[in-house]
């Protein structure tokens, strides 16, 4: 059997075996997915405590809606950047997508550790309602990240670590943004302290067990 008659055979033999791929869903159709999850948490929450103390929170309070409304597009944006990193061809770069939304929510957030100032009788969290915050936000973050890591598993995405970073980053923001359904206190140090400790948790959390959540994909 001549030499390209080989090379034509071997190439069937290994069609054959080839099983089809099915093709991912774009990254903004896998976010909204995501979303959908967050929001039919948040439907329970509002069932449960409903809307009218938040909304005269923050009507009362706006830098604390601001401060809401950052941490959903910092939510948003990083879930879209951490199943964008599994497309072959997205920069890196693009992890700097939620910057502004994270400064938004973090600078509206900082002006209500002014509030025991700006406003004497304003009610703020002491150090025991902060803790239970921290706790209320860890634990929405894990399911949360939980499933963004399924999600992306299939995808592979070649930079697993700063992936999980996203995924961690998506999870915290959500969760935080869900907490203002039943949050009862404005923001304080001591409230403010402990938000940050529960998202840089959730981050470094994620960026450590990036690599071994989302690579298995590869088997």
């Amino acid at each position: 059997m001549s030499e390209p008659r080989l090379h034509e055979s071997l190439i069937q033999s290994l069609g054959v075996q080839l099983t089809p791929v099915r093709r991912l869903l774009p990254p903004w159709l896998r976010t909204m997915g995501w979303l959908l999850a967050v929001a039919a948490i948040a439907a329970v929450l509002l069932w449960h405590y409903g809307a009218a103390h938040m909304l005269s929170r923050w009507a009362a309070e706006p830098d604390i809606a601001l401060a809401g409304a950052g941490a959903v597009i910092t939510a948003i944006c990083a879930a879209w950047v951490a199943f964008a990193l599994g497309v072959p061809g997205h920069s890196a770069r693009w992890a700097w997508l939620p910057v502004p939304g994270l400064l938004l929510w973090i600078g509206a957030s900082g002006l209500g550790c002014l509030r025991d100032i700006v406003v004497p009788g304003a009610q703020v969290a002491d150090v025991h309602q902060a803790v239970d915050c921290l706790t209320f936000i860890l634990s929405f973050s894990v399911p949360l990240s939980a499933l963004l890591v399924w999600l992306l598993r299939r995808a592979c995405p070649l930079r697993p670590v700063l992936a999980a970073m996203m995924i961690g980053l998506a999870s915290a923001a959500a969760s935080a943004a869900l907490l203002e359904i039943c949050h009862g206190f404005a923001v304080a140090a001591t409230d403010l302290f402990t938000h940050a400790a529960a998202v840089g948790m959730v981050i470094l959390i994620n960026a450590l067990m990036g690599g071994r959540l989302l690579q298995p994909a590869l088997k």
